[in-house]
């Protein structure tokens, strides 16, 4: 584990002191994975335009720091992430200290981030206001008490899909579903064919996406994705109808590396958007290649009647979606799909009712945060 804080901006750029404008503030926002540079990026830009002091701290954890520095955004890497038990609980002792270290340079009117016991406990610390965003369900007991104990005493405002089920109090909720639109919304996100031959992909020759996501965070104990068998299966029946890319955080057996999808990875919603198909075991890409209009099949342990609200609803409401624990099933629902001949202008028109039926979630997530600015003098 790096010992020290990585920096990708100057010192002078890294802690701007002056005092923020009548009506502006000072937010400071906590990213420890690459889903959540997505999901900020684009209210980090519209704070910034709105003349906000805007400042980020971020964690050496799968391609978190390339997004970053793909998308121009300024940061400070505070800790590297643990890769044992014990290097976990070691790295977030280190992320609180460092965390308040900069917060307190930064003085900030906000924090926002993920449900984090190291953000959460520095808001209380320094006394300013806390705003999460949160989407994913715990499924094991014993960690989603202690995440909860460690962290909600200390959110201002969470904001959450309206289904979902959390101890905090009416006040404090904020609904926000389908979170993912904070970067698909076509404001922010239009498929280019054209930047896919830069990347060596034909947009006018069919192709799938596997997706193999870590299975190593807290909320996926106790639960797997798919399994190698199954993985081959997918890739020899896909394989009869086009180019089949594997998109895989760790280590290919060496027949499925040849699969391996190497690109930037702010290229991936552009891939997921030209694909036939996608299918994997990742709820977050899931969600993605369902809301750029690419049919997708979700497959992993985690899958039941108590799914959240956005499986069930890109699925039952939307048609975009289905969700697997069986393997045979899924395999079984691929086939019928390949057979179906897959109209992506049908796909497309799902697509078109779900964004006419759902919110601008950046503007969402913006206004939340302004409002949590307290008026200066």
């Amino acid at each position: 584990m790096a010992e020290s804080a990585r920096t990708r901006r100057s010192d002078a750029a890294s802690v701007r002191t002056s005092s923020p404008s009548a009506g502006a503030g000072r937010i400071l926002f906590d990213i420890g994975h690459p889903a959540q540079v997505h999901l900020f990026r684009n209210a980090i830009a519209e704070l910034d335009r709105a003349g906000h002091d805007t400042f980020v701290t971020s964690r050496v954890k799968e391609v978190t720091v390339e997004l970053l520095d793909a998308y121009g955004i300024e940061h400070t890497a505070l800790t590297t992430r643990g890769d044992s038990f014990p290097g976990l609980l070691w790295e977030l002792g280190l992320r609180e200290k460092r965390l308040l270290a900069f917060a307190r340079r930064t003085n900030p009117d906000v924090i926002v981030s993920r449900l984090s016991p190291a953000a959460a406990h520095v808001s209380a610390l320094i006394g300013c206001q806390h705003v999460v965003v949160s989407d994913t369900k715990i499924n094991s007991r014993a960690m989603r008490l202690l995440n909860y104990r460690l962290t909600l005493p200390f959110v201002d405002t969470i904001c959450v899909p309206e289904s979902f089920v959390l101890p905090v109090n009416d006040d404090r909720r904020q609904p926000m579903d389908f979170q993912e639109l904070a970067y698909l919304h076509p404001q922010f996100f239009t498929p280019d064919p054209a930047a896919l031959r830069t990347i060596d992909i034909d947009p006018d020759e069919p192709f799938f996406v596997i997706r193999l996501a870590g299975w190593d965070a807290y909320h996926d104990v106790g639960h797997a994705g798919l399994s190698p068998g199954t993985t081959r299966a997918l890739v020899t029946l896909l394989s009869e109808y086009g180019e089949v890319y594997l998109s895989a955080e760790g280590e290919l057996p060496p027949d499925l590396e040849p699969h391996r999808l190497s690109i930037p990875p702010e290229a991936i919603h552009n891939v997921l958007a030209h694909a036939v198909l996608y299918v994997g075991d990742s709820g977050t890409m899931s969600t993605e290649a369902a809301m750029v209009g690419t049919p997708s099949v979700r497959i992993n342990t985690m899958v039941s009647d108590a799914d959240e609200n956005v499986f069930r609803e890109l699925e039952d409401r939307y048609g975009l979606l289905w969700s697997f624990a069986d393997e045979q099933r899924a395999l079984k629902h691929v086939r019928s799909l390949l057979d179906s001949g897959l109209d992506s202008a049908d796909w497309h028109m799902r697509r078109e009712r779900l964004l006419a039926d759902q919110p601008n979630v950046t503007q969402q997530l913006v206004d939340v945060i302004t409002k949590s600015i307290p008026t200066h003098e």
